[in-house]
């Protein structure tokens, strides 16, 4: 499916349908999450999403580790979609800051990782989410962060 018309379902749903929708596969994933490996959504409630991916060699970067762009954004996406789990039909959102933090350093070996996004606060105009991503496995934090969302009508 087009992502624009991926978006505009979007806005003919409130965001819990929605990214239920998405987690079922009755509406395609983001081409970005399907491009990075973490299409999986297995959890979404209201405030919060959780994502699942594993990194493979084609996340690497130079020294050896997997880049840190794919937890930045396993984490970006979580919050970003815990928040729009809370609007309703004909709200929009958009990321105004993300701030990360690294912990671990994630190799192919850690196995699939969950992100996970729960949102701290929603009010009419702004929301803060945050985030982390662990080990499946093992449940050890590799990276955390925190949002601010501007919500606007669509």
């Amino acid at each position: 499916m087009n992502p624009l018309a991926i978006a505009a379902s979007a806005a003919e749903m409130d965001g819990l349908a929605f990214i239920r929708a998405i987690a079922a596969g009755e509406i395609p994933p983001a081409p970005i999450a399907e491009l990075l490996g973490f299409a999986d959504i297995p959890e979404v409630e209201e405030g919060r999403v959780v994502f699942r991916g594993t990194p493979t060699s084609h996340h690497y970067n130079p020294i050896g580790t997997v880049h840190g762009g794919l937890a930045m954004t396993l984490l970006d996406s979580a919050m970003g979609c815990a928040v729009h789990t809370t609007l309703p039909a004909g709200t929009a959102y958009t990321s105004l800051e993300v701030k990360t933090n690294f912990v671990r350093a994630i190799t192919v070996d850690r196995g699939p990782l969950l992100a996970i996004g729960q949102v701290v606060h929603r009010g009419s105009r702004i929301a803060t989410a945050e985030g982390r991503v662990v080990a499946e496995e093992t449940g050890k934090l590799l990276a955390h962060a925190t949002t601010t969302c501007l919500l606007t009508p669509r």
